[in-house]
C-alpha cells in the first residue's frame, strides 16, 4: 500500500541570540526534554541562578523564510572579567541527526563572547560528548562528575573561533544533507 515516510525536518537553521519571547520559551522547553524528562537530572525545572544572568542562544528551524520552532539552546555567561561559561547545550531529539546544531550552537556561543572581551571560554561537558568538543577545538582541563555523572571541565581554543558582533542575528546552519545536495552537480541532485 503506502510506504512509510520519514516525517519532515526542515533543513536550515538560523543560529542567534535569544531575543523574541517565544524564542525564549522554546529554549525553556527544550532545556526542560533535554535535561528533566529525558536525562532525569533534574526535577521539572533545570533552570538556576546563572539564568538571570546568562544570554539564551537558540536554533530555530526555518520554513523558507520563516522561522518556525526552538530545536536547540545553549547559554553563555561572564562570570568574572574576560572569564565565559557555555552551558545548557541541548538539541531536541528530532533534530541531532541533523548534525550542524550543536557546533552551530557552540560556536556563536564562543564567537559572541570573543567579540564580548572573552579571553577564557570554559565549559562543562558530558563525557559522552567530549569527542564532540575536541573535534571543534577544545581541550579538557580536567575530568568531574556534576550531577552524579562524568563531565569534563574543557576550554575553546580561541583562535578558532573569531568575534561575531551581530549575535542578535547570527547565522544560518544547514543539515548535512542539503549541504550534500548543494555540493552535487546539477544533474545528480
Amino acid at each position: 500500500m503506502f510506504e512509510p515516510f520519514r516525517p519532515f525536518l526542515p533543513c536550515a537553521f538560523q543560529v542567534k541570540f535569544a531575543t523574541a519571547t517565544w524564542e525564549q520559551r522554546g529554549a525553556a522547553r527544550i532545556r526542560r526534554e533535554v535535561f528533566c524528562d529525558e536525562q532525569g537530572l533534574f526535577a521539572g525545572d533545570d533552570r538556576d541562578t546563572i539564568d538571570a544572568v546568562a544570554t539564551p542562544i537558540v536554533a530555530v528551524s526555518m520554513l523558507g523564510v520563516t522561522p518556525d520552532d526552538v530545536v536547540g539552546t545553549v547559554r553563555v555567561h561572564e562570570e568574572a572579567p574576560g572569564l565565559w561559561w557555555g552551558s545548557r547545550l541541548a538539541v531536541a531529539a528530532d533534530y541531532r541527526k541533523v548534525g550542524a546544531l550543536g557546533p552551530a550552537l557552540i560556536r556563536l556561543a564562543v564567537c559572541s563572547a570573543h567579540a564580548r572581551g572573552c579571553t577564557r571560554f570554559l565549559a562543562h561537558v558530558q563525557s559522552q560528548n567530549g569527542l564532540l568538543f575536541r573535534r571543534l577545538h577544545w581541550a579538557t582541563v580536567e575530568e568531574k562528575e556534576i550531577h552524579g555523572r562524568p563531565h569534563l571541565l574543557m576550554e575553546a581554543d580561541l583562535a578558532f573561533y573569531p568575534p561575531i558582533r551581530d549575535a542578535e542575528t547570527g547565522f544560518h546552519a544547514h543539515s548535512r544533507a542539503s549541504r550534500t545536495r548543494e555540493a552535487l552537480p546539477a544533474k545528480a541532485a
